[in-house]
């Protein structure tokens, strides 16, 4: 694979990576080329940013959910017969699953999949000491810095400095200055969903006009020409396909989606049936359940008044459809769960118990995740702030740093808890859960 391609990567969270990402691709989109755009890491939200610029699903590339061999033909296949792929980091460039290593992180990815970095390095308040912090990304360890974006910075102050950048070899693409009337708002899981900021796609055109002004696209097309050619292969795959249908929620509430997850369910022959749990009078017509995690505590009050999409997901399930339900899924399986209004909302009742508003993230991470009617483990994280008084004990839960605890619902037919799951981690998860279907498309 020869598409050239580029890593947006910052000095920290915050450091503007996400508008800067999202107005390059626009910018590349506007002059007309095919572009593919990735997200490091297991973030959902940065991702569908970057599907309202480039109208194509964005992937995740993540070095804990898949081994090196993976991550380059999951990357490979989405990048391909596209004119250039842009990679948006996670956290600060060297930040991964361990805290005195490099492992994990952009720099990581940017290496295994021999993509060029452009470091943005946030100015704000700074002038010739942003050629420090420049210097010190660039020295700690192997990388591929080839280019910087200096954000927060004024013209005078980058044509003052940018000679020092080219005696660096580092290409200075350009500057930002500081974009007060521009701004992608945060939440409490990160930023908030594109569909909830008004004429979105003005504001992207808009920074990507001003960035053609201050930043030099056609470097950064450049630098992403230099990338190498990535060798990959597809993995081994199962001759079993299975004629049936999977019900998805996918709303404002339900959207935090894989899409590799996607794509692998269709690769296997199943059809993919949308719908809303907030919007939709019931369930499509299926042979199984996946509810997904999103912001459910913030259309509670919706969710809980849909009394008919309630009555028909219950009676589903009390028939034995297979369920899997992760994170906000899990939430609106429970008997109450308290909105982000902070009143206690009654939900499908399938899972006794209550979820609730807690003070800080709850068991933030990477895991492993092994079950007794499952060989090897799946990969998934668990990143909310929302906990339950029944979070089940049918599987173990490790984490990076060998922690355990136990999680999970696993009654043979619903498979449902906080963790969200990256099923080519373990396909054989994924066939076990279709198996079911077919089981109950038969028996019903």
């Amino acid at each position: 694979m020869t598409t050239p391609r580029i890593m947006i990567a910052a000095q920290s969270s915050g450091s503007g990576k996400t508008t800067i990402s999202c107005g390059i691709l626009q910018a590349l989109v506007n002059r007309g080329l095919k572009v593919s755009s990735f997200k490091c890491g297991p973030d959902y939200i940065d991702p569908m940013f970057h599907k309202k610029v480039i109208g194509a699903d964005s992937t995740n590339v993540d070095p804990f959910f898949s081994d090196d061999e993976q991550l380059k033909y999951l990357f490979s296949r989405s990048a391909d017969r596209t004119d250039i792929a842009v990679i948006e980091g996670v956290m600060g460039f060297y930040d991964g699953s361990s805290l005195d290593s490099s492992k994990d992180s952009s720099c990581d990815i940017s290496l295994k999949l021999d993509a060029p970095v452009i470091l943005i390095v946030d100015s704000s308040g700074s002038s010739y000491s942003a050629l420090a912090v420049l210097k010190g990304f660039a020295d700690l360890e192997r990388n591929n810095i080839k280019g910087v974006i200096f954000n927060r910075m004024s013209e005078r102050v980058f044509d003052s400095i940018r000679h020092h950048v080219i005696d660096m070899g580092i290409t200075p693409i350009g500057y930002i200055p500081k974009m007060k009337d521009i701004k992608l708002e945060s939440r409490h899981l990160g930023l908030v969903m594109p569909d909830e900021i008004s004429d979105i796609k003005a504001m992207l055109n808009e920074v990507a006009n001003r960035f053609e002004r201050t930043l030099d696209i056609d470097a950064i097309i450049k630098l992403a020409g230099t990338a190498k050619d990535i060798v990959s292969k597809e993995p081994p795959t199962s001759d079993l396909r299975y004629d049936v249908k999977v019900a998805v929620a996918d709303d404002e509430a339900f959207c935090f989606i894989y899409h590799d997850n996607i794509e692998l369910l269709e690769s296997l022959g199943v059809k993919i049936v949308r719908f809303s749990p907030i919007h939709d009078k019931a369930m499509p017509d299926a042979d199984a359940l996946i509810l997904y995690g999103g912001y459910p505590e913030m259309h509670a009050k919706e969710l809980s008044e849909n009394h008919t999409m309630i009555a028909s997901i219950k009676n589903n399930l009390s028939k034995g459809m297979p369920c899997l339900a992760e994170c906000g899924g899990f939430m609106y399986l429970h008997e109450r769960m308290e909105g982000a209004d902070g009143i206690m909302y009654d939900m499908c009742g399938v899972i006794k118990g209550s979820t609730w508003k807690t003070e800080g993230l709850v068991r933030f991470g990477y895991v492993r995740l092994n079950s007794p009617n499952l060989e090897g483990t799946i990969k998934a994280h668990e990143f909310h702030h929302w906990d339950s008084d029944n979070n089940g004990e049918d599987w173990t839960a490790t984490d990076v740093k060998g922690n355990s605890y136990r999680c999970i619902h696993d009654d043979g037919n619903m498979i449902v808890g906080f963790p969200h799951m990256y099923y080519y981690s373990n396909p054989e998860f994924v066939h076990s859960f279709l198996k079911k279907a077919s089981n109950f498309k038969e028996g019903h």
